[in-house]
């Protein structure tokens, strides 16, 4: 992976989180993810239930 992928991977992680982060508790449970799962779907790790 080069830079310039390496800082659009980084750019997108941000903006997930910040996306993320900024729904309240009711939203989260809609779309069926806790806080606690943010980071893990932000960096691709994220194995749903």
């Amino acid at each position: 992976m080069n830079i310039r992928q390496r800082i659009a991977k980084f750019a997108q992680y941000q903006r997930t989180m910040r996306e993320l982060s900024a729904l309240d508790q009711r939203q989260l449970q809609d779309l069926g993810i806790t806080r606690g799962d943010i980071k893990a779907i932000a960096s691709g790790t994220y194995v749903g239930n």
